[in-house]
């Protein structure tokens, strides 16, 4: 009927409903913590060891009480 073919006004129409249905506080939470799973994906396909990560915590730790890098 419509041959398929979806275009910006569909999609905009798309968004402005889930926009009306879940509020933007729900969305922007949804995003969020889709933004940290991806990048929790990306850590564990590059192979990243726990210990780098205990010890990238550990300078953040020490920055963020002396206000100055480490």
């Amino acid at each position: 009927m419509f041959g398929g073919r979806i275009g910006l006004p569909e999609i905009l129409i798309v968004l402005v409903i889930i926009l009306l249905l879940f509020g933007v506080g729900r969305i922007s939470k949804v995003s969020e913590e889709l933004g940290k799973s991806i990048k929790s994906f990306r850590k564990g396909l590059s192979g990243e060891d726990d210990e780098k990560t205990d010890e990238m915590k550990e300078e953040e730790k020490k920055t963020d009480v002396t206000g100055k890098g480490a």
